[in-house]
């Protein structure tokens, strides 16, 4: 490094943002995540010993501390430390590294150890072609994600790895950043003169929502732009604090974890009558750029599996909500989602609904039956195959139904519709009892049979073939 590139590096590390300036170099320096590297944890001493046990994945979301942990580590091994963006990067930057990183390791016996943030980034020809540098200890490797890397990362890294998983910091470890921050001369604001007023403090950590680099940001941003007073002091008021942090980072990323989790909570709320919590997880969805038309499909989907013939009328009012929200938009189109949520949640509940996958479960294990030739189609083969003759219609006869059989002959007797207690179907219950005992008489039915529930992860098992067929 010439003299010029040494002026630049070090204009650059002025000029840096405050979350970078402010990075922590050691681990005496590094605020949150006890858990992981408190004094005497794993992780702590095979850091302090600089004996990486295997490679690393830290896994959690913005602002907790994933790169901090990997620029620590290279500050205190003696390993070659070198870094990727899986953004940046590509397979020509790998081999590169893989190159260096073989001729250090033949040369002099040292490590590699490559950090790789976002590694989920990579597509899984990427991660293969580190996967056996990786094996036979030539590199190191420390990931950094916001995804789960049990679903977003190759599983044979994901096995050769420790998984760490990051929180997001607690507010008093935010409050130690932005103190730190304004008492340190030579990274950060402490060669000056900043009030920064109680009320404001606790608005970017409550605002910051457990991020450090947006509270670091807002506070840059309050210091930056207020100009100082004729006393040369810098007060940084709550209604300053509020323009550089207006809005709370809520942890929801579309396509990952944090989507799924909350729309799962959102649901089993419901499903548990639960309307507050429903509520809140709404409101987070919607508050974070949820798209409402995904919420009310959830809700469509949740009237017929969660409440069923309970209340009939869910599955109409989460219907209508969609079809109102079409007319109307945001943010008035708020109103029919809330009370189809509402409606939903206080609703009774059955999941009798799920019989139907009892009858598909029967079809997939037993094969195709034969439809009774009294209910097949008479408009085609009625004459020459007396397909329809002997059907006795139902409107015919009094109270509309007449027993007469509509399963094939081997299942004569087997009900899969279980009326559940709730709402509507105590009623539908009793009618169906009434049915159910005609037709064995009609049919000379011996024995019945009530197909168990199946278990929710048979269920799901089925949902997927279904999908797939």
């Amino acid at each position: 490094m010439d003299l010029f590139d040494h002026a630049l590096e070090e204009d650059l590390k002025r000029k840096a943002p405050l979350a970078a300036r402010l990075r922590p170099r050691t681990l005496a320096e590094f605020v949150g995540q006890e858990e992981i590297v408190g004094e005497g944890k794993l992780l702590y001493r095979a850091i302090m010993a600089d004996r990486l046990f295997s490679s690393l994945i830290f896994w959690g979301p913005p602002g907790t501390g994933k790169t901090t942990l990997a620029m620590v580590i290279a500050n205190h091994t003696q390993s070659h430390f070198t870094s990727l963006s899986a953004v940046m990067a590509g397979k020509a930057d790998l081999r590169q590294v893989i190159a260096q990183a073989e001729e250090l390791r033949k040369m002099y016996r040292k490590r590699t150890i490559l950090f790789v943030d976002e590694v989920h980034r990579w597509n899984k020809a990427q991660q293969d072609g580190l996967l056996p540098h990786v094996e036979n200890g030539t590199i190191t490797l420390i990931g950094a994600t916001t995804e789960n890397p049990y679903f977003e990362v190759n599983r044979a890294l994901v096995s050769r790895s420790r998984i760490f998983q990051l929180k997001s910091l607690t507010d008093e470890d935010i409050r130690t950043l932005i103190e730190r921050a304004l008492a340190d001369e030579e990274r950060g604001y402490g060669s000056l003169d900043i009030i920064l007023d109680e009320d404001a403090l606790a608005h970017l950590i409550r605002v910051a929502g457990g991020d450090a680099r947006n509270a670091l940001n807002a506070l840059e941003l309050a210091v930056e732009s207020t100009p100082p007073d004729e006393g040369g002091i810098i007060h940084v008021t709550l209604d300053v604090a509020q323009d550089s942090i207006q809005r709370r980072a809520v942890l929801y990323d579309k396509d990952g974890d944090a989507h799924y989790d909350t729309i799962s909570a959102f649901i089993k709320s419901i499903r548990g009558s639960d309307p507050d919590a429903a509520l809140y997880w709404l409101a987070k969805m919607l508050y974070a750029g949820e798209d409402p038309r995904f919420i009310l499909r959830r809700l469509i989907i949740s009237a017929g599996e969660d409440i069923g013939l309970a209340d009939p009328q869910g599955l109409v009012v989460a219907n209508a909500a969609a079809q109102a929200f079409d007319y109307i938009g945001l943010p008035e189109g708020i109103y029919p989602i809330v009370e189809a949520v509402l409606y939903l949640a206080t609703a009774p509940k059955s999941n009798s609904a799920g019989a139907y996958f009892k009858a598909y479960d029967l079809i997939e294990k037993s094969g195709r039956t034969g439809v009774p030739d009294h209910l097949k189609d008479a408009s085609r083969d009625g004459k020459a195959l007396g397909h329809g003759q002997g059907y006795r219609y139902p409107h015919a006869h009094p109270d509309h139904f007449t027993p007469q059989q509509y399963l094939p002959d081997g299942l004569l007797g087997t009900y899969f519709y279980k009326p559940s207690s709730q709402g509507s179907e105590p009623e539908i219950a009793e009618r169906l009892a009434r049915w159910r005992e005609a037709q064995r008489k009609a049919l000379d039915i011996k024995s019945t049979e009530e197909v168990p529930d199946l278990t929710e992860e048979e269920i799901k098992s089925i949902k997927t073939r279904h999908k797939k067929g």
